[in-house]
């Protein structure tokens, strides 16, 4: 798991740009220092997990990384923020993280890659089959909605209220090797493209792909990108929960001969949208037959039909719990809330979602 945060002041509740700073405090104090990573731009961090066998292993690794992370922002006077967008942060002030992969992505990008104030979490599954690597990847994208929805947590950007439930993914997909995967069906098309890609100077490294979902060959494991920046301890032992045994399900699936429920791109575009638009309250498509449903709706049968799943992998409450995060709403709903009660305030926004990681520590 790869959990970003955002950094910022207790004063002003903007972005500081003092990862470094943090840095030099934490590091020195936890068991392993490189479960703290840096990012591309100087305000944010990177906690990750070492490989763990269940839900409850990797939330435990992370609450202890945490622990030193927090007390060494205590004394900078800074708050971890997560989630997916800072409401009212400038661009235009954030500084680049030294090192010639982040300086070049930004002279490629330019003005997109310098704006991208974005926070997410990653989900690293382990798979055992290469072969059944790409089965599994076009049929997760059945169920990028629901997750898409749940962890939705970017509503507002530079002021803004943007009408998006996740703003967060409509930007970073404006990145040349960002967005959607494309859906192939054999891993020898993934190593083709992946060959074509470097031979024309797109990327220079695989972990350039950056597909919200996508293989991570250096570690065998199929990546979940799909998700905003999570503000609580709930909510991502939820997602992660979720994450976990949609893959593994698919997988034994996939083992099992069967074919699965894949839909073609455009409507796999449209979801996407649907769900970054409307969050919970998205009507997504279900297969190739144009089949709609209310996001909730299917979650409410889905976890159901994943328990048997979670309970091999011993993750029942944890999955059950996916079913409180939408009926208290996510982290956008929440945020907006706030805006609403306090007249727009956005530095009482900022103040709930620090709380609340705060509170789940």
């Amino acid at each position: 798991m790869e959990w970003e945060f955002a950094l910022v002041d207790r004063r002003t509740r903007d972005l500081r740009n003092e990862a470094a700073h943090l840095f030099a405090r934490a590091k020195p104090r936890m068991p392993d220092p490189g479960k703290l990573h840096k990012e591309l731009l100087k305000n944010t961090v990177e906690v990750v997990t070492g490989v763990c066998d269940t839900v409850g292993g990797a939330m435990a690794d992370l609450r202890d990384t945490l622990q030193h992370v927090t007390a060494a922002a205590d004394a900078l006077d800074l708050d971890l923020y997560g989630a997916g967008t800072h409401p009212f942060a400038s661009w235009t002030g954030q500084q680049l993280t030294e090192g010639h992969r982040y300086a070049e992505l930004i002279n490629r990008t330019q003005w997109w890659g310098r704006q991208m104030l974005i926070w997410g979490v990653h989900v690293h599954v382990g798979l055992p089959e290469r072969d059944r690597v790409l089965p599994v990847l076009n049929g997760l994208l059945t169920y990028y909605p629901h997750l898409q929805a749940l962890s939705a947590s970017s509503p507002i950007w530079m002021g803004v209220d943007t009408g998006y439930a996740s703003n967060r993914a409509l930007m970073f997909q404006q990145l040349p090797t960002a967005g959607l995967p494309f859906q192939f069906e054999r891993w020898e098309e993934f190593e083709q493209f992946a060959h074509d890609q470097m031979t024309t100077g797109v990327i220079d490294e695989l972990s350039e792909i950056r597909w919200d979902v996508r293989p991570a060959t250096k570690h065998g494991t199929l990546e979940n990108r799909i998700c905003d920046g999570v503000s609580t301890l709930a909510d991502m032992e939820a997602l992660v929960a979720l994450m976990h045994c949609l893959v593994v399900w698919l997988d034994e699936r996939v083992a099992a001969g069967e074919t699965l429920t894949t839909m073609p791109p455009w409507h796999v575009q449209e979801n996407k949208w649907r769900a970054a638009r409307y969050g919970v309250d998205a009507i997504v498509i279900l297969d190739g037959a144009s089949h709609e449903r209310l996001v909730t709706d299917d979650l409410a049968d889905l976890v159901p039909r994943l328990m048997p799943t979670a309970a091999r992998l011993g993750c029942e409450a944890e999955l059950a719990s996916v079913l409180d995060v939408a009926t208290r709403g996510p982290s956008y709903v929440r945020q907006r809330a706030v805006a609403e009660r306090t007249g727009g305030d956005l530095v009482a926004v900022v103040d709930s979602v620090v709380a609340e990681l705060r509170a789940g520590l």
